[in-house]
């Protein structure tokens, strides 16, 4: 028998231990995922518990606007007093 092009040929009918047998296999692999899963899931909450605290006092702390550092120079507050200097120079 040549197959037709464009048509598909009809399914072989499995038996009845082909059937228990698929049944088994995808309930054993569905018991390991589930398991890979939960150690996955351990392990990511361990580690991000470990690298920063949790809770609104710390999310907050993180994305609060930084205060500037009074002991650091402000190169672009430097630039403008010197434009400003220049301008009063050629006024006076």
């Amino acid at each position: 028998m040549t197959k037709t092009p464009g048509k598909a040929e009809p399914q072989k009918p499995i038996s009845k231990a082909e059937r228990e047998a698929r049944k088994a296999f995808r309930q054993v692999d569905a018991e390991k995922a589930m398991t890979e899963h939960e150690i996955a899931q351990k392990a990511f909450s361990k580690t991000a518990s470990v690298s920063r605290p949790s809770g609104w006092g710390a999310r907050l702390q993180r994305h609060r606007p930084q205060k500037p550092n009074p002991r650091r120079r402000n190169d672009s507050s430097e630039s403008s007093e010197t434009a400003l200097d220049l301008r009063r120079g050629a006024e006076a």
